[in-house]
């Protein structure tokens, strides 16, 4: 006899709320479902094929997807767990309104719309329309990304504007569009496949996007060389033919070394340079004088090893270099990005078959929320906000005088700066966990403290949500149709498995409410998601990321299409540069010089060991999610220090002391994890957590002069056992802090 599926009341009974859990007790139930839904997967920008099990208006299970042509079926341990979300005790089923010395009581929609936009009235008369600011997501679709945007432009009427991809994929974006003038990755994966040598530079392919891997293992069946750049000995790193322990922030030097022994030894593609590159000789000049020795002593990684893979590279016929956030999230970012594609211009390996270079996006829209206009120095098809003739265009599709487009506004951690600042009262959010996300966790909890007036649009209640006075039940991934777009640049179809549950409302409805309310219904008239995907079709209409001919049903005609993809004949573009055109002002990819500069910490006598940070396998950026599924917070139940035999035994610390690290900005406590696959000089910490266990707390808020993104990948630290072991009790303590 088939059990019924558990109440959610018996759940929270027995779980508890704001925990994570695994249900249990015929939760899924032994029924055939109502229907399969193709969809993707809610997480990283891999975005892999997946179909969604609902019985009765619930997502009860999944089933490979097997025929999508990325992942045929593959998924990650958060892949086959996601659909958990779904029926969470935790889920928030209606608006919430802050109740002093109470916490947080239901409240009905109108009052909660009625009391925003007065608040929002209330600041922005008094000290003007900038006072307002709004931080968004990229785990929002490409239609929810384009109405926030304009929603925050012509609705809110503010110039500060930002997103979570501003932590993410800025400094790829920006290196990307100095040299090439376009920014995306400049292959499909296929290309992979068949790639003599591949460069891995501080990406844990193997945890954070274990589906890309088919494809490595693939390249290396067919005799590809693999190339590792980390401080770490990841999961991917030990499958590695060279495998380079780069000293976290000396990045720059590495490739800058590589590079002039590439030119020492002519392993240079000199046609490719002459006919379809600028700056070449200016870039050689910036690194004359970066010998191995030199690059040696900067980088920790022994001058043979950098021989070794800088001939590697040099001698191959064809080669594929990808990267993602530990070499970004530095304050030379930019650079860091900028010197590993001066590697591929140098040998003339892009725009041809099996050469390739590709920036790995960690959010599952990483790439098309990055796009499309919610960025504040963005307008949609990656159009400048502040180029007059950009501004112009998107006026007229929006239907509005090119004036009242507000200018470029604040990145995201100077948000924070300005609520300090006393320049901005009031925020909004949406799919934004700032408080863990953000580096300097304190400086930030301040800053949302500090403001007037705060509501979050959520569908959990976030760390940052509990700061809210007022928090919207928004949707889950599968709740809404839409599109996103993968790392490799294919936009694909997110289907509505299921609708919000209880009062729970769509995101787009409660964005298009707001902004009627606001006095901008006319803007806001979409009928659907279409709809609002229609209008951004016409918006990125000859920018550089130009959707213009991709529409819904050529979408699930072809399993996805990839930008830039301008007539509705065209077929999408999976390689970029076959033409050698690049979208520069003078039409060639350029080369740009990288001096190296430290990073904005480095060790000393009182903070002597360095502090990095990244991701595990189980856990997905600020854990709102993957914190709440049992499966997989049993994988990863907290963060762990993870420490070099050798530093450990100069401190006397052992697997289990709990270790006090101290930076500039705070000091925090964490179990020791002793292992031998991490520098002897640097300490590792995962950020997925809040509370007493965020990593955040610990990280420098320094930025990137050109990208704005944090210094999350190097700190400095000083290391103080306790002389106690980290028991489960203190662990659970640590972990409900928030």
């Amino acid at each position: 006899m088939t059990k019924l599926p558990v109440s959610k009341e018996d759940l929270i009974k027995k779980y508890g709320p704001h925990k994570q859990y695994t249900p249990k007790e015929g939760f899924f139930g032994a029924h055939e479902p109502d229907k399969l839904v193709k969809t993707h997967c809610c997480f990283c920008g891999m975005q892999c094929g997946i179909q969604l099990k609902v019985k009765n208006n619930s997502v009860v299970g999944f089933e490979p997807w097997m025929e999508f042509p990325f992942n045929e079926g593959r998924l990650c341990p958060k892949g086959v767990e996601r659909y958990l979300q779904n029926n969470h005790p935790d889920r928030l089923l209606q608006p919430l309104q802050r109740a002093e010395g109470k916490g947080f009581e239901p409240v009905e929609w109108d009052t909660a719309m009625e009391r925003t936009v007065a608040e929002i009235k209330r600041i922005q008369k008094e000290y003007g329309h900038d006072a307002m600011a709004m931080l968004s997501g990229v785990s929002l679709t490409n239609e929810k990304s384009y109405m926030v945007g304009k929603f925050a432009r012509l609705a809110l009427k503010t110039a500060n504007l930002d997103y979570n991809g501003r932590l993410c994929m800025v400094s790829a974006g920006a290196g990307n569009k100095k040299a090439f003038g376009l920014d995306r990755s400049s292959n499909s994966w296929e290309d992979l496949k068949h790639a003599e040598v591949i460069l891995i530079a501080g990406a844990n392919v193997s945890e954070t996007f274990p589906t890309l891997i088919h494809y490595i293992w693939e390249a290396r069946d067919h005799g590809a060389k693999l190339i590792v750049v980390d401080p770490r000995v990841t999961p991917i790193a030990r499958t590695a033919d060279i495998f380079l322990p780069v000293r976290p922030g000396t990045d720059s030097a590495l490739f800058g070394a590589m590079l002039k022994v590439l030119a020492d030894n002519d392993w240079l593609d000199h046609e490719f340079i002459e006919k379809h590159t600028s700056g070449f000789e200016d870039t050689l000049d910036a690194v004359k004088d970066y010998t191995l020795e030199w690059a040696e002593e900067i980088t920790g990684v022994p001058a043979h090893r950098i021989l070794e893979a800088a001939t590697l590279w040099g001698k191959a016929a064809t080669s594929f270099l990808m990267h993602a956030r530990g070499i970004e999230h530095h304050t030379k970012g930019v650079d860091n990005v900028l010197g590993c594609i001066n590697l591929v211009l140098a040998t003339g390996r892009i725009g041809k078959p099996y050469c390739g270079y590709g920036t790995i996006t960690g959010q599952g829209n990483g790439q098309g929320g990055r796009e499309h206009g919610h960025k504040c120095d963005q307008l949609p098809g990656n159009r400048d906000i502040t180029n007059p003739e950009h501004r112009q265009y998107i006026a007229k599709v929006w239907g509005v005088e090119e004036k009242e487009i507000p200018g470029k506004g604040l990145s995201a951690f100077e948000i924070i700066d300005a609520i300090h600042r006393d320049e901005i009262k009031g925020l909004i959010s949406i799919c934004f966990n700032p408080l863990v996300s953000l580096p300097n966790s304190n400086y930030v909890r301040a800053a949302l403290e500090k403001l007037e007036y705060f509501v979050a649009i959520d569908f959990f209640l976030s760390e940052t949500a509990h700061h809210a006075d007022i928090v919207m039940a928004g949707s889950l991934h599968e709740e809404e149709e839409g599109t996103v777009t993968t790392a490799e640049g294919r936009v694909v179809r997110i289907r509505a498995a299921v609708t919000p549950p209880g009062k729970a409302r769509k995101d787009s409805d409660i964005i298009m409410e707001l902004a009627k309310r606001l006095g901008a219904e006319d803007k806001f008239t979409y009928a659907d998601s279409e709809a609002v995907f229609n209008e951004l079709r016409v918006a990125s209409k000859g920018g550089t990321a130009d959707y213009y001919g991709i529409t819904y049903k050529k979408i699930e005609d072809n399993m996805g299409i990839f930008w830039p993809c301008p007539t509705e004949d065209h077929p999408g573009t999976p390689r970029l540069w076959e033409d050698f055109q690049f979208k520069t002002p003078d039409g060639k990819a350029h080369f740009n010089p990288v001096p190296y500069r430290e990073s904005a910490e480095v060790p000393d006598e009182q903070f002597p060991v360095r502090l990095t940070t990244g991701r595990v396998v189980s856990q997905y950026l600020s854990g709102t999610q993957t914190r709440r599924i049992g499966k997989l917070v049993d994988q990863s139940p907290y963060p762990q220090l993870e420490i070099h035999p050798e530093l450990a035994a100069k401190y006397g610390i052992t697997t289990g002391d709990l270790v006090r690290v101290h930076t500039r900005r705070a000091e925090a406590e964490f179990p020791a994890l002793v292992v031998e696959t991490i520098r002897p000089d640097t300490v590792f910490i995962p950020y997925h957590w809040g509370g007493k266990m965020a990593a955040n707390q610990l990280t420098n808020g320094a930025l990137d002069p050109i990208s704005k993104i944090p210094e999350f990948k190097a700190a400095t630290c000083q290391l103080i056992p306790t002389g106690k072991k980290a028991t489960e009790e203190y662990l659970q303590k640590a972990y409900q802090s928030y």
